[in-house]
């Protein structure tokens, strides 16, 4: 692993651990602020339209900027965002604080997936993309626990000052080992190629796959702890190991789907589809066994998070020309998804429909998913179209 991405890593890492910590200490903020659960939820909210509608105007804003000086910027404003989260004295100027990390973290992940590619060899390209999806995963393994560790023994407070120094060493490691070539002259496209770029039904047709996707994971995972309570019948103890699962095959399955892109992109990810298709039905079938559910959890993990490096792979791919709105919509692409599961499961819950029977609803999307995938596979071949030339790494300068 070269140290710039493995910088780009740590941020990711950061930045994730930044956005799901906020549950291991939900209770903890509502009783310091003195505001109610359901209110400090909002926080969660806050963070979710930040990422979907502050990232690509901020891409926008700074579409001109160096690649590097905009990553490390990027990085700061995360570090101080997290001091004034650590430090706000009531719940509006936190929320204040989690918008503009969240306006970051929705740019970061759009630019960031471009430096990635373009300090990779196209061979590892998928690879590259991989890694940085990894930070997010890793994050839910090993930040989330860890931060609300620290916020149980220390305040809740300590943990965003613990995720700020994560920004801090993120932030050091992009001033001294990110080239200062990374992502050159892929800013610098006019902003009708950028909506252009948008208009290619690779892109789009991308971007609709990932809503599909994560309207189907969400309206599932959402409620995956009462389902593992009141289906599975699993004591309240045994929850946070089977999610633990979740996170270490979420893990894998990033790692194996860049591998994939790498192999065979559009095909890897019309199987990924298909695969997580099945998973849910799985799920279905195994809720009532706690062993048999783990072991598809597992597998679920893997099969969620496996589809990510070949669909922004893709994205990338058709919108190499322009691809600095194009990139920051995934991530606004993912919490429209992830908004819309939650809401939807929320209300099929609120009409007896039964957490079991959530799986049902994944099914059908990740059906629909890969009925896009094949669409846009089998118009691409017919159309005979073919991707803009992805800009090359600019030699290093003496």
């Amino acid at each position: 692993m070269s140290l710039p991405l493995l910088s780009l890593f740590l941020a990711a890492f950061a930045l994730g651990t930044a956005e799901f910590v906020i549950a291991g200490v939900l209770p903890d903020v509502a009783l310091g602020l003195g505001i109610s659960i359901p209110t400090a939820g909002m926080l969660v909210t806050g963070y979710a339209i930040g990422i979907a509608a502050g990232g690509p105007l901020l891409a926008l804003a700074t579409k001109s900027m160096s690649r590097k000086t905009l990553i490390v910027s990027l990085c700061a404003i995360f570090t101080v965002g997290q001091a004034l989260c650590a430090i706000a004295p009531n719940f509006e100027l936190l929320m204040v604080a989690r918008v503009i990390v969240a306006v970051v973290h929705g740019t970061y992940f759009g630019i960031a997936a471009i430096v990635a590619v373009n300090l990779a060899p196209p061979q590892q390209r998928g690879f590259a993309v991989a890694l940085l999806l990894a930070g997010l995963t890793v994050s839910n393994i090993l930040g989330v626990p860890g931060g609300t560790a620290i916020g149980n023994a220390l305040g809740w407070r300590a943990t965003f000052w613990a995720v700020g120094a994560l920004g801090l060493l993120a932030t050091i490691g992009m001033m001294v080992f990110l080239p200062a070539h990374a992502g050159r002259g892929m800013g610098q496209g006019s902003l009708a190629s950028e909506f252009r770029a948008l208009a290619r039904q690779q892109v789009a047709l991308s971007l609709l796959i990932a809503v599909l996707v994560m309207v189907g994971q969400y309206c599932l995972f959402t409620y995956i702890a009462p389902l593992l309570l009141q289906v599975t019948g699993l004591a309240r103890g045994f929850v946070p190991w089977v999610l633990l699962l979740f996170g270490v095959g979420a893990t894998i399955g990033v790692l194996i789907g860049g591998r994939l892109a790498d192999w065979r992109l559009l095909p890897s990810l019309i199987t990924i589809l298909s695969l997580q298709a099945l998973m849910y039905v799985a799920i279905y079938l195994a809720s009532p066994n706690a062993v048999a559910l783990s072991v598809v959890v597992l597998a679920w993990g893997g099969a969620s998070f496996a589809f990510g490096s070949p669909l922004q792979s893709r994205i990338l791919e058709w919108a190499g020309d322009a691809p600095n709105v194009a990139s920051t919509l995934i991530p606004t692409a993912f919490n429209i998804g992830i908004a819309i599961g939650a809401a939807l499961g929320g209300g099929l819950i609120k009409a007896g429909f039964g957490y079991r029977n959530l799986a049902w609803v994944g099914f059908v999307c990740l059906l629909l998913a890969a009925a896009v995938a094949i669409t846009s596979a089998f118009w691409e071949k017919r159309a005979r179209q073919v991707p803009p030339t992805l800009a090359e790494p600019a030699p290093a300068a003496d």
